[in-house]
């Protein structure tokens, strides 16, 4: 068993609840909306328990477009960490035209978070709500899985290893194909 596989979590969807406005996600505003999915508690730490580094990488483009701070994207990552088992969460701050190498559907969240935990990459998995965390697991040469929360948007070509309908299902895949 390999010690230093991971999974990458997308934050927004996947460990916390997101804000849906007409079939579209949005990331809580703070502290007070913000929501852990039902599941996260119990179901990252079946991760943990069977060996796995819990990273959490996120998209937040609306510190770059002026609409949150990033003081209160920051109190919510401290939050996550200080009630979930997640190592760290890596996060791009910048919007899609500063062509950043850290913003999802680029892989960099996943390449800096690797080599700062010094996780085994192909041995990884990445869970996601968008087509672009997808994007990022395969780009970086991960196992990804698509966790489906009927978002009204394209997955753009993109097609997960795995879809799933909520985190334990997600889990229970990765600990059947994990000699655990």
């Amino acid at each position: 068993m390999n010690d230093n596989r991971a999974v990458f979590l997308d934050r927004d969807g996947v460990i916390n609840k997101a804000i849906i406005v007409d079939k579209k996600p949005y990331p809580p505003q703070g502290l007070h909306d913000l929501e852990i999915t039902e599941d996260a508690t119990l179901e990252l730490q079946r991760l943990v328990d069977s060996g796995f580094f819990l990273i959490g990488i996120t998209n937040q483009p609306d510190v770059a477009r002026g609409t949150q701070s990033k003081e209160n994207v920051e109190a919510i990552n401290q939050f996550l960490k200080q009630h979930l088992p997640i190592k760290d969460v890596y996060v791009c701050f910048h919007d899609d035209e500063d062509n950043c190498s850290c913003r999802k559907p680029k892989p960099g969240l996943i390449y800096n978070s690797a080599r700062d935990f010094h996780i085994d990459i192909p041995t990884s998995y990445v869970i996601g709500d968008r087509w672009k965390d997808i994007a990022a697991g395969e780009s970086a040469g991960c196992k990804t899985i698509f966790l489906d929360n009927g978002y009204a948007e394209s997955m753009h070509g993109f097609k997960a290893d795995r879809t799933v309908k909520n985190l334990r299902a997600a889990v229970d895949w990765i600990l059947s194909l994990e000699d655990v």
